[in-house]
């Protein structure tokens, strides 16, 4: 079961810090976070919503590992606040192998160690890796290490020592953008400004460039030798129809 990331002012630490568990083993769930009130919720493989944890002691609840204990957790404070909700898994085979990750998500380009262990036998060699379902490591290490984690490195994670399969879990990768500086957002807010004013002022130039040429040109026209004959023309023309209306006649 997974449920998504909440940012919240809550959070939830597991220990010890894995995901999967084998029974009777001793696991801490504790609350943290400027609250008095708290209370660990759960979630079961079934389906069923648990209010509380039952064992709470102050802000920690204390689980003595079942197979019943398999579910989703989450830390709810007394005025509403949730953290982020992890997975528990209760290994049922008592002979199997438990895959120790993380609980919580890996930031991208943060170093993670997975690893192998038995009830008996905390590190163990001889082990096959998977991840989603496909062997990506096999060898006499006992530990599969990625020194810098991206996103396609999460996804679903196994491994199998002696024959026994352990059960999967998730690693999520939490990947991390560029932080905005509030100073950064005024330098470019300020820089957008004055690139919009420039341009403006700019049209306008040409603008007021083209209409003065424009102006130039019709002067010139008006006042060049061919502007004026034309004139005289059509002052002579508009004469010797004036005389022909009155009957005179031409010389």
């Amino acid at each position: 079961m997974l449920f998504p990331d909440v940012h919240s002012a809550a959070s939830l630490t597991v220990s010890p810090d894995r995901v999967q568990h084998f029974t009777s083993d001793s696991v801490s769930l504790t609350c943290e976070g400027n609250f008095t009130e708290w209370r660990v919720r759960k979630f079961s493989e079934d389906g069923r919503l648990y209010s509380d944890c039952g064992r709470m002691t102050g802000s920690t609840c204390n689980i003595n590992t079942s197979e019943s204990d398999t579910g989703v957790y989450w830390c709810e404070s007394g005025s509403g606040e949730f953290s982020s909700a992890v997975n528990i898994t209760v290994q049922n085979d008592g002979n199997g192998p438990i895959l120790v990750s993380p609980v919580h998500p890996v930031t991208e380009g943060a170093s993670v160690s997975l690893s192998c262990s038995l009830k008996t036998q905390k590190i163990l060699s001889n082990v096959f890796f998977y991840h989603n379902d496909k062997l990506i490591q096999n060898d006499t290490r006992g530990e599969l290490k990625i020194s810098a984690v991206s996103k396609s490195d999460e996804g679903f994670y196994k491994c199998q020592s002696s024959g026994r399969e352990s059960a999967q879990s998730w690693m999520s990768v939490k990947v991390t953008g560029p932080s905005s500086s509030p100073v950064w957002l005024m330098v470019g807010l300020v820089c957008g400004v004055s690139l919009i004013i420039i341009l403006l002022l700019l049209l306008y130039r040409c603008r007021q460039s083209k209409y003065s040429c424009f102006t130039r040109s019709i002067q010139s026209e008006s006042h060049s030798p061919g502007s004026s004959t034309n004139h005289g023309v059509n002052q002579n023309q508009t004469h010797v129809y004036g005389s022909l209306q009155h009957g005179q006649h031409l010389n």
